[in-house]
């Protein structure tokens, strides 16, 4: 069982910035692929960016440009830095260890950007 405590969630103004920290307990935190997900009221969970163990990363296309994933792994900790944000960027952001097809979810961390 690895368990997660995400952090740094908020209120912040249109334009602003936060970051997201995700702290995990796992033993070999390297080995695991590490993704920030969001859910909003009223819709599905998506994935906003991953990183591999490799560092390899991926975004979805609406955060392109304007969120960085990125790990610590000497820390066992993933980052996600938020900037420009805007008010469709309010959810509840999750954090998701995983090695093969076993994974588990951090408890989510509210993000709400006001217009």
């Amino acid at each position: 069982q690895v368990q997660l405590v995400e952090s740094g969630g908020g209120l912040v103004q249109a334009g602003g910035s936060l970051r997201l920290s995700c702290v995990a307990s796992a033993k070999f935190f390297s080995i695991y692929d590490m993704g920030w997900y969001r859910q909003a009221p009223g819709n599905q969970r998506e994935l906003v960016a991953a990183i591999t163990s490799d560092g390899s990363t991926n975004y979805a296309d609406s955060v392109k440009g304007r969120f960085t994933i990125s790990r610590d792994n000497a820390k066992n900790t993933a980052y996600l830095q938020m900037n420009s944000l805007k008010p469709e960027d309010t959810a509840v952001y999750y954090c998701r260890i995983q090695k093969s097809y076993t994974y588990y979810w951090g408890q989510g961390t509210q993000v709400t950007v006001s217009s």
